[in-house]
């Protein structure tokens, strides 16, 4: 059975791990093969250092750190819902101490992407702005239409919670990453963020983001493939954040014992 620390244990994401680590196996697998929380991280800030990783519920007998190197102790895979400014640290502990390392993270900057490319040399490392596997096959398929459909106007619609701190989202961006690469092209150039104004006509080959943030809308994800006379609308909605924690958890298992490089979900899936 894998044992996993969780980098972030007291946010949302963090707890939504601890309570799928303790839902019965899926059919077909045995108990033995489930994954095992051995190690819990927050930040040195956190009230509950020192408290049990289950804020709520039964204990689970691991203690919550602020020492990356303590909380990974003996695991073989960590799964980082921490905050942007700490994955590069995080990244340095697992590279250390040669542990598997996913990022569920969103909104870190290109410093921490080169940083954690620089470590997916040495240890298997997974980014995941959304560990959802219905998001993972989402974007392959997208990406397929985009190609199919090349000068159809692309735009990228994503809904979150009042409290999100990135905009656009790591999804929204990793299905724009899809679209353009679809076409033969890198993102940043093609990006439109800001239309306010006299923005004037659309830009042919451009991609659109609009982002929304109100409620408590756990995430909601649509992506807009539009010409003369029709439009192709790929939606997808998360109602429960468990959808994701279920999904890191296959992702940890599929990561552990992997060679070196750097994956994503479409490698976990087989896509």
């Amino acid at each position: 059975m894998p044992k996993i620390a969780v980098f972030g244990i007291t946010g949302r994401m963090g707890q939504c791990l601890v309570r799928a680590l303790r839902e019965p196996p899926p059919p077909g697998e045995s108990p033995a093969e489930r994954s095992e929380l051995s190690g819990a991280l927050a930040s040195a800030a956190s009230t509950h250092l020192g408290q049990d990783a289950a804020l709520a519920g039964p204990a689970t007998g691991v203690r919550i750190t602020a020492d990356a190197r303590v909380a990974l102790g003996d695991a073989v895979v960590a799964i980082d819902f921490s905050l942007p400014q700490g994955i590069a640290e995080h990244a340095q502990a697992c590279l250390e101490r040669r542990v598997a390392l996913l990022v569920g993270t969103t909104g870190f900057d290109a410093a921490t992407r080169r940083e954690l490319e620089g470590a997916a040399r040495a240890i298997p490392l997974l980014i995941a702005p959304n560990t959802s596997p219905g998001v993972a096959v989402m974007g392959h398929l997208i990406e397929v239409a985009a190609r199919a459909l090349g000068g159809y106007d692309a735009e990228i619609i994503d809904v979150h919670h009042r409290t999100k701190r990135d905009a656009p989202s790591g999804t929204a961006l990793a299905w724009g990453e899809a679209i353009a690469r679809a076409r033969g092209a890198e993102l940043e150039p093609l990006a439109v963020f800001d239309r306010h104004g006299g923005s004037g006509p659309r830009q042919p080959g451009s991609i659109g983001f609009a982002a929304l943030r109100a409620g408590d809308v756990v995430g909601e994800h649509t992506a807009v493939l539009a010409a003369d006379g029709e439009r192709v609308e790929f939606t997808h909605r998360a109602t429960d954040r468990m959808v994701f924690a279920r999904g890191a958890l296959l992702a940890a298992a599929w990561l552990a014992g992997r060679p070196p490089g750097l994956y994503g979900m479409k490698n976990v899936l087989g896509l």
